[in-house]
């Protein structure tokens, strides 16, 4: 299932099923939030997000293949606050770096193994 707001709807969208919300800001993580249930799992790259999903038993990918697990949300946490402080004081860091083909084969491979191993093979 994929999650987007109405303002983001595309014309030729991946196949699958789509869940279009309002484009108000946090819609799209808040109707996750409401429907994602114990075990499922979830491919976001908002940390605040994947800390409330790990909390309540879901897993939690990033695009790029890391999993997010409750034993270190408090330290991803932190570092976000620390770089949107520092957003905020006028620094601008560096972006994350361009998504690459290695990212597109390591998130492949996490999710397969997140795969088996929830299907118990």
């Amino acid at each position: 299932m994929f999650v987007a707001s109405y303002a983001h709807m595309q014309t030729n969208p991946t196949p699958g099923k789509w869940v279009y919300v309002d484009a108000e800001k946090e819609a799209a993580d808040l109707y996750i939030l409401n429907h994602a249930v114990k075990q499922d799992i979830v491919v976001t790259q908002d940390t605040g997000l994947a800390s409330m999903l790990v909390s309540r038993g879901v897993y939690a990918l990033s695009p790029r293949g890391k999993y997010y697990n409750d034993d270190e949300m408090n330290t991803v946490l932190f570092f976000r606050y620390v770089s949107a402080k520092e957003r905020r004081s006028g620094r601008h860091t560096k972006g994350p770096k361009a998504f690459s083909e290695e990212d597109r084969q390591h998130f492949i491979q996490a999710f397969e193994k997140m795969l088996s191993k929830l299907a118990g093979i």
